[in-house]
């Protein structure tokens, strides 16, 4: 039966159920979830203002779906791609990637999760290069968890949803990521849609600031030592540790905790802030009783690589980004 190709920008209820029901379906055959969280997030809203959908249907069934993000002026358009198991093997994957090209003018970024053979095989057939490789790094929480100290005149806060964190945590993290558009882009938006996830607790989202006028005389705080909130306002925010606790699925596992993202000013890095903010998140997805805790770092970032294995975390699994 012929294949037909649509191209939507927002998708309706009945679209995005359809959509859904091929990921589920490609996670439970493949072991991971094909589509990443921030294109998970746009899509259970209907689509991305910003990006594009690409439909692939069989008769009425709809057999592969495509997430296109044009918003990278420099790095160009990127995409993800999933045709469900029950139409793979005749050739939906190859026609649906092609769509997506000729949509984006022939330039393309392309994610394949968990390095699938099957994504590396259609890559690398169609004239994609690889790029670039994101771990996924892991280590146990029955382990030790080092003290620290935080540098003189910073403390440490949880965040609070419906106040100026929100502004002043979308601020800094464009300015911490600065060189990393894919985080350094995420909008007041973004972050709002994460506050309404299931998995969202500010207990577990970290804060660093700088009290306004500080000297120093504050000095360090150790583990455990959050300040109250009365106590922090009026600082100013140099650096973050969102914490996250999933167990959806996505990666075949129990609940698992999540160094979802740590960012620090430029002006602070240096100081060993992001290692404090790492173990203090590390000390708190302890204490809620989860055995492992898992992270995503750029094969690339070498530094980062080396402070995670320091910590205790091994390779677990790899993302490839291919390029054409």
């Amino acid at each position: 039966m012929d294949a037909r190709v649509e191209h939507r920008g927002r998708l309706d209820e009945r679209e995005v159920a359809a959509v859904l029901t091929v990921v589920e379906a490609a996670t439970e055959a493949d072991g991971v979830r094909p589509l990443n969280e921030h294109v998970m997030l746009h899509l259970r809203y209907g689509g991305d203002e910003r990006a594009g959908a690409v439909l692939l249907y069989v008769g009425d069934d709809l057999a592969g779906y495509a997430h296109v993000d044009p918003t990278d002026p420099v790095e160009g358009p990127s995409g993800e791609l999933v045709v469900h198991p029950a139409f793979r093997g005749r050739g939906h994957g190859h026609r649906l990637l092609q769509a997506v090209l000729e949509r984006t003018g022939g330039r393309l970024r392309l994610w394949a999760h968990g390095g699938h053979p099957g994504a590396e095989a259609l890559a690398l057939s169609t004239g994609f290069a690889k790029i670039r490789s994101l771990w996924q790094m892991r280590r146990s929480l029955f382990a030790a968890i080092p003290g620290f100290e935080l540098p003189d005149g910073v403390r440490l806060r949880t965040f609070r949803p419906g106040t100026s964190d929100q502004e002043g945590w979308v601020a800094l993290n464009a300015k911490a990521f600065a060189h990393h558009p894919e985080q350094g882009s995420w909008t007041l938006e973004d972050l709002k849609r994460r506050e309404q996830e299931p998995w969202f607790d500010p207990a577990g989202f970290f804060l660093a600031e700088r009290p306004t006028g500080s000297d120093g005389a504050d000095g360090g705080v150790t583990s455990g030592g959050v300040v109250s909130e009365a106590a922090a306002d009026g600082g100013r925010l140099v650096g973050f540790h969102w914490t996250k606790v999933h167990g959806d699925g996505g990666h075949a596992h129990e609940p698992i905790g999540e160094v979802y993202v740590v960012g620090v000013d430029p002006a602070e890095q240096g100081g060993g802030l992001g290692k404090s903010l790492t173990l203090a998140g590390l000390s708190h997805l302890r204490s809620r009783g989860l055995a492992q805790v898992m992270l995503y770092v750029d094969e690339s970032n070498t530094p980062a690589i080396h402070l995670y294995e320091k910590l205790g975390f091994t390779r677990w699994d790899v993302d490839v980004m291919y390029r054409k």
